[in-house]
């Protein structure tokens, strides 16, 4: 009661404590600055459209990705109140810092601003944002399934990154459907097969914790699977991410220079991982997950905002 009694009244204050606490926008924005131009990028190579893209596609493409990952955190914070209330009363929402009510206004607002983007770029993109926000609403739900999928922890993560995928999906949508072509041919399952391991990097990672960091009630990795199988399946994530990053180059002609890369990143990958299994120590854990910001950035980079770069200059 206490803390609530002090939190500020000034909406948007409180706002923006809530994003530096669960939605960094500058953090989050550059990781989906990266995931968006890159899915447009790779979209324009696939058609063999070699040009910068639009000002109006980069906008849309960008500010409907980072709205769909913003929808992501705020439907996790209703469907997780109870247990956060119960184990985590220190987050914005059990403290009172904003309401689920708020956090409703808001998700509501960002779904006007998508739907409202689509119109004006091309009509055509609503059925694919009807998808996403189809999926979202069954994963807020929890498919229905909420105890056996708590359960069953790697069916739960693997039912909940498919949406990155269809994420992805409309974000190239904004270059392909807008540009009135077909669905782009085999290369782009690629892609989003890369944005679906991407996806299962990230959540791992930052799911790896040093045993002093672990609490009660919070299901982390680690504290799951255990250090050794948390972090072999985190390498096995950035491996078959790998893999799908490569053949997805293949298609746009730029598969040595990624794999390459990829090379060097999974090396650094399996030293930080090895360093964390001798001495799980914070930093250490910590490494993990800022690594798996940086493989992903780096993948998607690779793969389409480079690639589409370096043969416009050439």
């Amino acid at each position: 009661m206490q803390i609530e009694e002090h939190i500020s009244t000034n909406i948007f204050a409180r706002f923006w404590t809530y994003q530096a606490e669960r939605f960094p926008v500058i953090g989050h924005g550059i990781l989906i600055a990266a995931f968006s131009f890159s899915a447009i990028s790779f979209s324009m190579l696939l058609r063999g459209h070699i040009a910068w893209p639009g000002a109006s596609t980069i906008l849309v493409g960008f500010a409907s990705a980072f709205l769909f990952f913003l929808q992501l955190r705020l439907a996790d914070e209703f469907k997780d109140f109870e247990e956060d209330s119960r184990y985590r009363p220190y987050r914005p929402v059990p403290r009172g810092l904003v309401s689920l009510q708020e956090l409703g206004v808001l998700g509501g607002l960002t779904a006007v601003i998508q739907l409202g983007l689509a119109l004006w770029l091309e009509p055509a993109l609503v059925p694919f944002l009807m998808l996403v926000w189809g999926y979202l609403a069954l994963m807020s739900k929890e498919f229905f399934a909420r105890e056996w999928l708590k359960a069953r922890p790697i069916t739960y993560m693997w039912t909940h990154m498919l949406i990155v995928p269809l994420i992805d999906l409309y974000t190239t949508a904004v270059d392909w459907r807008v540009a009135g072509a077909e669905v782009p041919h085999g290369g782009l399952a690629w892609f989003l097969v890369v944005s679906f391991f991407n996806g299962i990097v990230i959540e791992i990672g930052r799911k790896i914790r040093a045993p002093q960091d672990e609490e009660h009630g919070v299901e982390t990795y680690t504290a799951l699977w255990g250090r050794r199988n948390a972090v072999l399946t985190w390498l096995g994530a950035l491996f078959f991410t790998a893999i799908s990053a490569w053949l997805a180059a293949h298609e746009i002609g730029f598969a040595r220079p990624v794999g390459w890369l990829l090379v060097a990143l999974l090396v650094v990958a399996i030293v930080i991982g090895g360093r964390f299994l001798r001495q799980p120590l914070t930093n250490r854990a910590k490494l993990i997950e800022t690594m798996s910001g940086v493989w992903t950035i780096l993948m998607y980079l690779s793969v389409g905002a480079i690639p589409l770069l370096v043969k416009v200059i050439l």
